[in-house]
């Protein structure tokens, strides 16, 4: 019979939220114990009561390409608005959706400031870490990025820090050369960064006229990927409507496949034909929008042949966040 293992008595250092970095489990505990993170400071954090915000960006300008930026595209900045103006010596504030060395946030030598949206967050909520990144990104000394930690649970989220009337308007690039000021002069280990990412990236392009609709190529197909910012009971029938009256198409060769969740919003997909550009998408994409839009003012219940659509494509939904 194996003998219990005795109990120690060593007091862990104590250490705020705040001041634990995010580290991985099995990797040394920061607090200096010598203990592994799940075995110290991460027991804690793993019954922590963070509760799952289903949606983090709902109030703020563009939510959809918020979810966008987050979820399917891979270079893109927005200018961010702050509600109380930018801190003396800070340009600018620029949302990207990933910074080199997957860097949470960046102060610039100039200055200015790249916040991160697409790194891994360390609690149920995106706009609260998020939150958090940019206040320390605002006092960081020019030049230093910023490194992920686990927000205080009372801090502000993103909807307390940005301007609830600013504007929201993506600039989606094909590579990732917005990272550095000079790519010539960049250190070896960006320039490789910056390689890798932009050997990675799939071409996209935000459609001009809807909203929050994304193409993209790929080697097989193109796709449109849509956010929309409907109720989804609501959203689903409305598709199902059009899909079994033959109407959820984007013309020939095209096809609404299905749709998944993220973020609290559904995003419809559409295969596309390889020759299928997204200049081509821009105007079958604004005649569904008007067919969707009657579709989603119909009060009647479904038939029966519409319920099969929406079994149909409920059953290839898939939940990212």
């Amino acid at each position: 019979m194996a003998k219990k293992r005795p109990q120690t008595t060593t007091k862990r250092p104590q250490l705020s939220d705040a001041e634990v970095p995010v580290v991985g489990a099995r990797e040394p505990c920061p607090c200096g114990s010598g203990r592994r993170y799940k075995a110290c400071h991460g027991r804690a954090a793993a019954h922590a009561a963070t509760e799952l915000v289903h949606r983090p960006f709902e109030g703020l300008p563009g939510e959809g390409d918020w979810v966008a930026l987050r979820e399917l595209v891979p270079a893109a900045t927005v200018e961010l608005p702050l509600r109380e103006g930018l801190p003396e010596g800070v340009p600018s504030v620029t949302l990207a959706t990933v910074l080199p060395m997957a860097w949470p946030a960046l102060r610039r030598d100039d200055g200015s400031v790249l916040l991160g949206l697409q790194n891994d967050t360390a609690s149920g909520d995106i706009s609260r870490d998020l939150a958090d990144t940019l206040q320390r990104a605002l006092s960081a000394a020019p030049g230093t990025p910023v490194e992920g930690r686990r927000a205080p649970a009372e801090g502000p989220r993103l909807q307390d820090l940005l301007d609830p009337e600013g504007t929201f308007e993506p600039v989606v690039h094909s590579g990732f050369e917005f990272w550095v000021p000079d790519a010539e002069n960049a250190t070896p280990e960006v320039a490789a960064s910056l390689e890798r990412a932009n050997a990675a990236a799939i071409p996209t392009v935000k459609l001009s006229g809807v909203d929050c609709a994304y193409w993209c190529e790929t080697p097989e197909k193109n796709h449109l990927r849509w956010v929309m910012p409907h109720p989804e009971e609501r959203l689903l029938d409305a598709l199902a409507r059009l899909h079994a009256a033959g109407r959820s198409s984007l013309g020939e060769g095209t096809r609404l496949v299905g749709s998944f969740r993220a973020h609290g919003l559904v995003v419809p997909v559409w295969d596309l034909p390889k020759g299928f550009t997204a200049e081509d998408t821009e105007k079958p994409a604004a005649e569904f929008a008007e067919r969707l839009a009657a579709a989603l003012a119909v009060e009647e219940p479904l038939t029966a042949e519409e319920r099969r659509a929406r079994g149909g494509l409920t059953n290839r939904q898939v939940t990212l966040n």
